[in-house]
């Protein structure tokens, strides 16, 4: 049974575009719920500017608040050197850095060319040079741009050059905008795969246009053992049109374990998990085994079935 790591971007990711302030003590619950569900990593918060991303404004006092399990990895995103000193300041397990592939959106999302946020990118990897924690770089727009549209391959396979080149632990692919489909997303894999067989790979989909655990399957047959997501499904890119959630956590891990792969994920934990999260955030959650239940629950038979049949 091959084993698959799981990743959860709630509380950065999904947390990041919510419309109303989530409170700190909210977010370290919910951090800590999930660091008993056996996921591989949590993607705690973001050392972002507080006027960028007003909801994060509180990722010291996350960090110091929550009761880390020595099994998960603490992730939290950085977008420069000022970043990743407050990172190292709250003792994060890992920093992660995005550029988009897609120059269009890549300024939309942080004013600054491809080319200039690799080169600040150099700064974070000398603060990091020496500690403990490690560096992951995320290729946004892997599989396409609302703007430019279909993303050429070698376009990505320069971006997971400059990322390795600079020294980062592992790469994650992701589909921002929810555009990719299956069969790109096992060309691209494989393409990435051949080039670079020893990098860890993480892929992240989002399910805007339905096809998110469709483009997971793809990954699994391209040899892919790390997949993001996000409990309930929460997030969304806020510079392209249209944009809804990552793919769900728990539909995820109900996917793969249904398939007969081995997460390490208390599936239930995970389903009480987003029960809370639809608590918190007040409003419905796209997830589906949270409203469905899982394919193994059974229910009584109605009594139609016992009546015979006419005839």
């Amino acid at each position: 049974m091959k084993r698959i790591f799981i990743h959860d971007v709630v509380a950065r990711d999904g947390f990041q575009i919510e419309p109303a302030w989530v409170p700190t003590e909210q977010k370290i619950e919910l951090i800590d719920r999930l660091s008993a569900t056996g996921v591989a990593k949590i993607e705690a918060t973001s050392f972002v500017s507080p006027k960028a991303v007003p909801n994060l404004r509180d990722a010291e006092a996350v960090m110091s608040g929550i009761r880390r399990n020595p099994a998960v990895t603490y992730v939290a995103l950085v977008p420069n050197a000022r970043g990743a000193e407050r990172a190292l300041g709250a003792d994060v397990d890992e920093m992660v850095l995005v550029v988009s592939v897609s120059e269009t959106h890549n300024r939309a999302n942080v004013r600054r060319s491809v080319a200039e946020s690799f080169a600040g990118f150099k700064e974070v990897f000398e603060i990091a040079r020496g500690g403990r924690q490690t560096v992951a770089g995320a290729l946004a727009t892997s599989f396409g741009c609302p703007f430019e549209g279909v993303i050429p391959e070698q376009q990505v396979l320069d971006g997971v050059a400059r990322y390795v080149d600079l020294g980062a632990d592992s790469v994650t692919l992701a589909d921002t905008t929810g555009m990719a489909n299956p069969v790109q997303v096992e060309a691209l894999v494989r393409r990435v795969r051949e080039r670079w067989p020893d990098l860890d790979l993480a892929l992240h989909f989002h399910n805007t246009r339905g096809m998110g655990l469709a483009n997971v399957a793809a990954g699994l047959i391209a040899g892919v053992s790390h997949y993001e997501g996000c409990l309930g499904g929460l997030g969304g890119c806020p510079f392209a049109p249209g944009a809804t959630g990552n793919i769900c956590t728990e539909d995820l891990v109900h996917m793969l374990q249904a398939m007969g792969y081995d997460t390490g994920v208390d599936l239930d934990a995970l389903l009480a998990a987003s029960r809370r999260l639809g608590e918190i955030v007040g409003h419905e959650l796209p997830g589906q085994v949270v409203k469905a239940g899982k394919s193994t629950d059974l229910h009584p038979a109605p009594r139609e079935a016992d009546v015979a049949p006419i005839g």
